[in-house]
Protein backbone atom coordinates (compact mmCIF):
# COMPACT_ATOMS: atom_id res chain seq x y z
CA UNK A 1 0.00 0.00 0.00
CA UNK A 2 1.44 3.74 -1.12
CA UNK A 3 0.47 7.06 -0.09
CA UNK A 4 -0.16 8.84 -3.39
CA UNK A 5 -0.01 12.81 -1.55
CA UNK A 6 -1.28 14.23 -5.34
CA UNK A 7 -4.17 13.34 -4.93
CA UNK A 8 -4.56 12.68 -0.89
CA UNK A 9 -5.26 8.75 -0.73
CA UNK A 10 -3.80 5.39 -0.31
CA UNK A 11 -3.56 3.48 -3.19
CA UNK A 12 -3.46 -0.44 -3.38
CA UNK A 13 -0.93 -2.35 -5.55
CA UNK A 14 -1.86 -6.03 -5.69
CA UNK A 15 0.75 -8.24 -7.38
CA UNK A 16 -0.17 -11.81 -8.10
CA UNK A 17 3.18 -12.61 -9.80
CA UNK A 18 5.97 -14.80 -7.13
CA UNK A 19 8.63 -12.69 -9.03
CA UNK A 20 6.94 -9.54 -8.60
CA UNK A 21 6.33 -10.19 -4.55
CA UNK A 22 9.95 -11.74 -4.04
CA UNK A 23 11.29 -8.66 -5.33
CA UNK A 24 8.85 -6.58 -2.86
CA UNK A 25 9.99 -8.38 -0.04
CA UNK A 26 13.80 -8.49 -0.81
CA UNK A 27 13.04 -4.16 -0.93
CA UNK A 28 11.48 -3.87 2.20
CA UNK A 29 13.82 -6.72 4.04
CA UNK A 30 11.70 -8.86 4.52
CA UNK A 31 12.26 -12.68 3.39
CA UNK A 32 10.43 -14.20 1.17
CA UNK A 33 8.32 -17.35 1.37
CA UNK A 34 9.98 -20.20 -1.23
CA UNK A 35 7.29 -21.81 -3.27
CA UNK A 36 8.91 -25.70 -3.64
CA UNK A 37 7.93 -28.37 -6.16
CA UNK A 38 8.88 -31.28 -5.65
CA UNK A 39 9.20 -34.74 -7.89
CA UNK A 40 9.17 -37.57 -5.85
CA UNK A 41 10.75 -40.88 -6.99
CA UNK A 42 11.68 -43.99 -4.94
CA UNK A 43 15.35 -42.86 -4.49
CA UNK A 44 15.58 -39.32 -5.24
CA UNK A 45 13.65 -36.15 -5.45
CA UNK A 46 13.85 -33.58 -7.74
CA UNK A 47 13.55 -29.91 -6.34
CA UNK A 48 12.78 -26.17 -8.12
CA UNK A 49 11.43 -23.19 -6.71
CA UNK A 50 8.71 -21.20 -8.12
CA UNK A 51 10.75 -18.15 -8.63
CA UNK A 52 13.85 -20.19 -10.17
CA UNK A 53 16.20 -17.70 -7.98
CA UNK A 54 17.51 -21.20 -6.19
CA UNK A 55 18.72 -23.85 -9.03
CA UNK A 56 17.21 -27.29 -9.49
CA UNK A 57 18.74 -29.69 -7.51
CA UNK A 58 18.74 -33.43 -7.15
CA UNK A 59 18.05 -35.06 -3.67
CA UNK A 60 18.44 -38.69 -2.06
CA UNK A 61 15.40 -39.65 -0.43
CA UNK A 62 16.73 -40.33 2.18
CA UNK A 63 15.90 -39.07 5.93
CA UNK A 64 19.71 -37.84 6.41
CA UNK A 65 19.53 -36.02 2.86
CA UNK A 66 16.75 -34.55 3.26
CA UNK A 67 17.14 -32.96 6.48
CA UNK A 68 20.45 -31.39 5.34
CA UNK A 69 18.31 -30.10 1.86
CA UNK A 70 15.35 -28.77 4.11
CA UNK A 71 17.42 -26.62 6.37
CA UNK A 72 18.52 -24.78 3.74
CA UNK A 73 15.39 -23.28 3.05
CA UNK A 74 13.47 -20.13 4.66
CA UNK A 75 11.45 -20.56 7.21
CA UNK A 76 7.90 -21.26 6.14
CA UNK A 77 8.38 -22.35 3.02
CA UNK A 78 5.66 -24.04 0.86
CA UNK A 79 6.26 -27.73 -0.39
CA UNK A 80 4.37 -29.47 -3.06
CA UNK A 81 4.92 -32.77 -4.33
CA UNK A 82 2.52 -35.32 -5.71
CA UNK A 83 0.75 -38.58 -3.47
CA UNK A 84 3.26 -41.83 -5.01
CA UNK A 85 2.01 -44.31 -2.69
CA UNK A 86 4.25 -44.26 0.49
CA UNK A 87 7.82 -42.31 -1.43
CA UNK A 88 6.60 -39.16 -0.71
CA UNK A 89 5.94 -39.82 3.47
CA UNK A 90 9.31 -39.34 4.45
CA UNK A 91 9.60 -35.88 3.08
CA UNK A 92 6.55 -34.82 3.97
CA UNK A 93 6.81 -35.82 7.31
CA UNK A 94 10.23 -34.51 7.83
CA UNK A 95 9.40 -31.06 5.97
CA UNK A 96 6.15 -30.60 8.31
CA UNK A 97 8.32 -30.95 11.51
CA UNK A 98 10.60 -28.60 10.44
CA UNK A 99 7.79 -25.87 10.34
CA UNK A 100 7.27 -25.92 6.35
CA UNK A 101 3.55 -26.05 4.82
CA UNK A 102 3.33 -29.06 3.16
CA UNK A 103 0.58 -29.09 0.03
CA UNK A 104 0.20 -33.00 -1.17
CA UNK A 105 -1.29 -32.85 -4.10
CA UNK A 106 -3.38 -35.14 -6.61
CA UNK A 107 -1.43 -36.47 -9.92
CA UNK A 108 -4.05 -36.57 -12.27
CA UNK A 109 -5.15 -32.80 -11.28
CA UNK A 110 -1.64 -31.93 -11.07
CA UNK A 111 -1.56 -33.38 -14.60
CA UNK A 112 -4.42 -31.34 -15.91
CA UNK A 113 -2.88 -28.57 -14.55
CA UNK A 114 -0.01 -28.94 -16.21
CA UNK A 115 -1.58 -29.55 -19.74
CA UNK A 116 -3.40 -26.26 -19.56
CA UNK A 117 0.12 -24.14 -19.13
CA UNK A 118 0.66 -25.89 -22.46
CA UNK A 119 3.83 -28.07 -21.09
CA UNK A 120 5.36 -29.76 -24.13
CA UNK A 121 7.46 -32.32 -22.53
CA UNK A 122 7.29 -34.25 -19.20
CA UNK A 123 10.82 -34.37 -17.31
CA UNK A 124 11.26 -34.13 -13.60
CA UNK A 125 13.07 -30.78 -13.85
CA UNK A 126 10.01 -29.78 -15.90
CA UNK A 127 7.56 -31.18 -13.28
CA UNK A 128 9.03 -29.73 -10.30
CA UNK A 129 8.86 -26.48 -11.89
CA UNK A 130 5.03 -26.50 -12.61
CA UNK A 131 4.59 -27.95 -8.98
CA UNK A 132 6.26 -25.42 -7.55
CA UNK A 133 4.40 -22.75 -9.70
CA UNK A 134 1.32 -24.06 -8.82
CA UNK A 135 1.78 -23.88 -5.23
CA UNK A 136 3.13 -20.19 -6.12
CA UNK A 137 -0.30 -19.34 -7.57
CA UNK A 138 -2.67 -21.54 -5.90
CA UNK A 139 -1.78 -22.52 -2.43
CA UNK A 140 -4.77 -20.33 -1.13
CA UNK A 141 -6.96 -22.40 -2.00
CA UNK A 142 -5.13 -26.07 -0.92
CA UNK A 143 -5.52 -27.90 2.25
CA UNK A 144 -2.22 -27.95 4.25
CA UNK A 145 -0.93 -31.68 4.94
CA UNK A 146 -0.98 -33.19 8.43
CA UNK A 147 0.99 -36.43 9.33
CA UNK A 148 -0.98 -38.99 10.34
CA UNK A 149 -0.30 -40.76 13.63
CA UNK A 150 1.43 -43.96 13.54
CA UNK A 151 -1.79 -46.07 13.67
CA UNK A 152 -3.36 -43.94 11.62
CA UNK A 153 -0.79 -44.28 8.78
CA UNK A 154 -0.56 -48.31 9.43
CA UNK A 155 -4.79 -48.42 8.97
CA UNK A 156 -4.49 -46.76 5.90
CA UNK A 157 -2.26 -48.97 4.44
CA UNK A 158 -4.15 -51.97 5.77
CA UNK A 159 -7.12 -50.53 4.08
CA UNK A 160 -5.69 -49.89 0.66
CA UNK A 161 -3.90 -53.43 0.77
CA UNK A 162 -6.93 -55.27 1.23
CA UNK A 163 -8.63 -53.21 -1.64
CA UNK A 164 -6.13 -54.50 -3.87
CA UNK A 165 -6.43 -58.01 -3.32
CA UNK A 166 -10.56 -57.70 -3.18
CA UNK A 167 -9.95 -56.28 -7.31
CA UNK A 168 -7.34 -59.17 -7.72
CA UNK A 169 -10.04 -62.07 -6.45
CA UNK A 170 -12.68 -60.54 -8.44
CA UNK A 171 -10.55 -60.08 -11.36
CA UNK A 172 -8.87 -64.03 -11.06
CA UNK A 173 -12.72 -65.03 -10.45
CA UNK A 174 -14.07 -62.88 -13.86
CA UNK A 175 -10.73 -63.71 -16.01
CA UNK A 176 -11.32 -67.79 -15.12
CA UNK A 177 -15.02 -68.11 -15.03
CA UNK A 178 -14.96 -69.34 -18.84
CA UNK A 179 -12.41 -71.94 -18.37
CA UNK A 180 -12.85 -75.52 -18.16
CA UNK A 181 -11.20 -77.77 -16.20
CA UNK A 182 -9.30 -75.56 -13.65
CA UNK A 183 -12.11 -74.78 -11.45
CA UNK A 184 -10.69 -76.79 -8.72
CA UNK A 185 -7.21 -74.53 -8.92
CA UNK A 186 -9.54 -71.11 -9.03
CA UNK A 187 -11.56 -71.85 -5.84
CA UNK A 188 -8.15 -73.04 -4.16
CA UNK A 189 -6.76 -69.62 -4.82
CA UNK A 190 -9.72 -67.99 -3.82
CA UNK A 191 -9.87 -69.71 -0.89
CA UNK A 192 -6.26 -68.61 0.02
CA UNK A 193 -7.09 -64.92 -1.17
CA UNK A 194 -10.33 -64.84 1.22
CA UNK A 195 -7.85 -66.28 3.99
CA UNK A 196 -5.56 -63.42 3.56
CA UNK A 197 -8.34 -60.78 3.30
CA UNK A 198 -9.89 -63.11 7.10
CA UNK A 199 -5.89 -62.16 8.49
CA UNK A 200 -5.77 -58.28 6.94
CA UNK A 201 -9.25 -57.62 8.85
CA UNK A 202 -8.05 -59.32 12.04
CA UNK A 203 -4.85 -57.28 11.97
CA UNK A 204 -6.77 -54.03 11.35
CA UNK A 205 -9.18 -54.44 14.43
CA UNK A 206 -6.13 -55.15 16.56
CA UNK A 207 -4.57 -52.13 15.60
CA UNK A 208 -7.36 -50.03 15.98
CA UNK A 209 -8.14 -51.68 19.19
CA UNK A 210 -5.04 -50.44 20.68
CA UNK A 211 -6.53 -46.86 20.80
CA UNK A 212 -9.57 -47.04 23.27
CA UNK A 213 -10.71 -43.58 21.81
CA UNK A 214 -10.45 -44.30 18.10
CA UNK A 215 -12.14 -47.75 18.82
CA UNK A 216 -14.94 -45.91 20.87
CA UNK A 217 -15.02 -43.22 17.68
CA UNK A 218 -15.79 -46.06 15.42
CA UNK A 219 -18.12 -48.02 17.29
CA UNK A 220 -20.18 -44.89 17.26
CA UNK A 221 -20.42 -44.64 13.59
CA UNK A 222 -21.19 -48.84 13.62
CA UNK A 223 -24.21 -47.37 14.91
CA UNK A 224 -25.50 -46.14 11.30
CA UNK A 225 -27.51 -48.47 9.33
CA UNK A 226 -25.28 -50.27 6.55
CA UNK A 227 -22.30 -49.61 8.16
CA UNK A 228 -19.64 -52.64 9.16
CA UNK A 229 -16.14 -52.38 11.17
CA UNK A 230 -14.53 -52.07 7.87
CA UNK A 231 -16.85 -49.12 7.07
CA UNK A 232 -16.70 -47.99 9.95
CA UNK A 233 -12.82 -48.19 10.40
CA UNK A 234 -12.31 -46.44 7.16
CA UNK A 235 -14.61 -43.75 8.10
CA UNK A 236 -13.73 -43.16 11.50
CA UNK A 237 -9.53 -43.18 10.49
CA UNK A 238 -10.46 -40.33 7.94
CA UNK A 239 -12.58 -38.09 10.04
CA UNK A 240 -9.70 -38.23 12.68
CA UNK A 241 -6.60 -37.87 10.34
CA UNK A 242 -8.63 -34.39 8.80
CA UNK A 243 -10.53 -31.77 10.00
CA UNK A 244 -13.96 -31.05 8.32
CA UNK A 245 -15.95 -27.62 9.09
CA UNK A 246 -19.62 -29.11 7.68
CA UNK A 247 -21.06 -32.36 6.53
CA UNK A 248 -20.78 -31.17 2.92
CA UNK A 249 -17.06 -30.94 2.97
CA UNK A 250 -16.91 -34.19 3.84
CA UNK A 251 -18.83 -35.23 1.53
CA UNK A 252 -16.93 -33.47 -1.38
CA UNK A 253 -13.68 -34.97 -0.01
CA UNK A 254 -15.18 -38.26 -0.47
CA UNK A 255 -15.99 -37.56 -4.21
CA UNK A 256 -19.86 -38.15 -3.80
CA UNK A 257 -20.20 -34.67 -4.80
CA UNK A 258 -22.16 -33.91 -7.74
CA UNK A 259 -20.58 -31.76 -10.05
CA UNK A 260 -22.47 -29.37 -11.86
CA UNK A 261 -22.12 -28.44 -16.00
CA UNK A 262 -23.88 -25.43 -16.67
CA UNK A 263 -23.09 -23.46 -19.52
CA UNK A 264 -25.35 -20.49 -20.89
CA UNK A 265 -28.64 -21.61 -20.80
CA UNK A 266 -27.62 -25.30 -21.07
CA UNK A 267 -27.81 -27.46 -18.11
CA UNK A 268 -25.53 -30.09 -18.05
CA UNK A 269 -25.80 -33.66 -16.78
CA UNK A 270 -24.70 -33.80 -13.31
CA UNK A 271 -21.81 -36.40 -12.55
CA UNK A 272 -19.73 -37.85 -9.30
CA UNK A 273 -16.60 -35.52 -9.34
CA UNK A 274 -14.54 -38.56 -7.88
CA UNK A 275 -12.08 -35.97 -6.34
CA UNK A 276 -11.33 -38.24 -3.20
CA UNK A 277 -10.31 -41.36 -2.20
CA UNK A 278 -11.94 -44.08 -4.22
CA UNK A 279 -11.39 -46.91 -1.55
CA UNK A 280 -13.64 -44.71 0.64
CA UNK A 281 -16.03 -44.29 -1.94
CA UNK A 282 -16.05 -47.45 -2.60
CA UNK A 283 -17.21 -48.48 0.67
CA UNK A 284 -19.90 -45.68 0.98
CA UNK A 285 -21.60 -47.10 -1.76
CA UNK A 286 -21.31 -50.74 -0.81
CA UNK A 287 -22.56 -49.61 3.00
CA UNK A 288 -25.50 -48.04 0.87
CA UNK A 289 -26.02 -51.22 -0.61
CA UNK A 290 -26.53 -52.98 2.81
CA UNK A 291 -28.48 -50.25 3.89
CA UNK A 292 -31.60 -50.43 1.75
CA UNK A 293 -31.95 -54.33 2.45
CA UNK A 294 -32.57 -52.29 5.97
CA UNK A 295 -36.54 -51.24 7.17
CA UNK A 296 -34.77 -47.84 7.91
CA UNK A 297 -33.49 -46.96 4.16
CA UNK A 298 -35.65 -49.26 1.74
CA UNK A 299 -38.48 -46.62 1.91
CA UNK A 300 -36.04 -43.83 1.55
CA UNK A 301 -34.71 -45.80 -1.40
CA UNK A 302 -38.00 -46.64 -2.87
CA UNK A 303 -39.05 -42.82 -2.90
CA UNK A 304 -35.84 -41.70 -4.95
CA UNK A 305 -36.29 -44.97 -7.53
CA UNK A 306 -40.05 -43.64 -7.61
CA UNK A 307 -39.13 -40.08 -8.44
CA UNK A 308 -37.27 -41.66 -11.50
CA UNK A 309 -33.59 -41.47 -9.94
CA UNK A 310 -31.75 -44.46 -11.25
CA UNK A 311 -30.68 -47.59 -8.70
CA UNK A 312 -27.14 -46.59 -9.02
CA UNK A 313 -28.05 -42.70 -8.60
CA UNK A 314 -30.32 -43.48 -5.60
CA UNK A 315 -27.52 -45.54 -4.00
CA UNK A 316 -25.55 -42.73 -3.85
CA UNK A 317 -27.35 -40.29 -2.64
CA UNK A 318 -28.05 -43.00 0.28
CA UNK A 319 -24.15 -42.89 0.38
CA UNK A 320 -24.01 -38.78 0.62
CA UNK A 321 -26.43 -39.56 3.87
CA UNK A 322 -24.15 -42.49 5.22
CA UNK A 323 -21.55 -39.71 4.87
CA UNK A 324 -23.47 -36.76 6.43
CA UNK A 325 -24.18 -38.84 9.03
CA UNK A 326 -20.72 -40.04 9.99
CA UNK A 327 -19.23 -36.90 10.23
CA UNK A 328 -22.14 -35.42 12.73
CA UNK A 329 -21.75 -38.90 15.10
CA UNK A 330 -18.22 -38.28 14.78
CA UNK A 331 -18.18 -34.19 15.18
CA UNK A 332 -20.51 -34.34 18.39
CA UNK A 333 -19.72 -37.73 19.50
CA UNK A 334 -23.55 -38.89 19.49
CA UNK A 335 -25.03 -42.19 17.63
CA UNK A 336 -27.13 -42.86 15.05
CA UNK A 337 -30.37 -41.77 14.83
CA UNK A 338 -32.98 -42.69 12.04
CA UNK A 339 -35.24 -40.48 11.75
CA UNK A 340 -32.41 -37.64 10.63
CA UNK A 341 -31.91 -39.76 7.45
CA UNK A 342 -35.23 -38.94 6.39
CA UNK A 343 -34.79 -35.40 6.71
CA UNK A 344 -34.32 -33.30 3.17
CA UNK A 345 -34.54 -36.46 0.39
CA UNK A 346 -32.52 -34.79 -1.77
Amino acid sequence: MTHDRRFGHKLTLVWSHPMVETLLLEVTGMQAVLNVGVDVAKDTVVVASADQRWPVQQVRNQRSALRIWLKTLPAGSRLGLESTGSYHELLADLAHAQGHTVYLLNPMETRHYFKALGARAKTDRVDALLLARLIAQEHAGLRAYMPPTAQQRQVDRLIRRRAKIVRLKSTLKLTMAQLKGLTREVQAVVQKLEALLAKLDATMAAVAAESPAHQQAQQRVETIVGVGPLVGMSLTNTLERVSFRTADAFVAFTGLDPRAKDSGQKSGRRRLSKRGPAELRRLLFNAAMAAVKSKVCKPIYDVYRNQGWSSTASLVIIARKIARAAWSIHRYQTTFNPDRLTRGLT
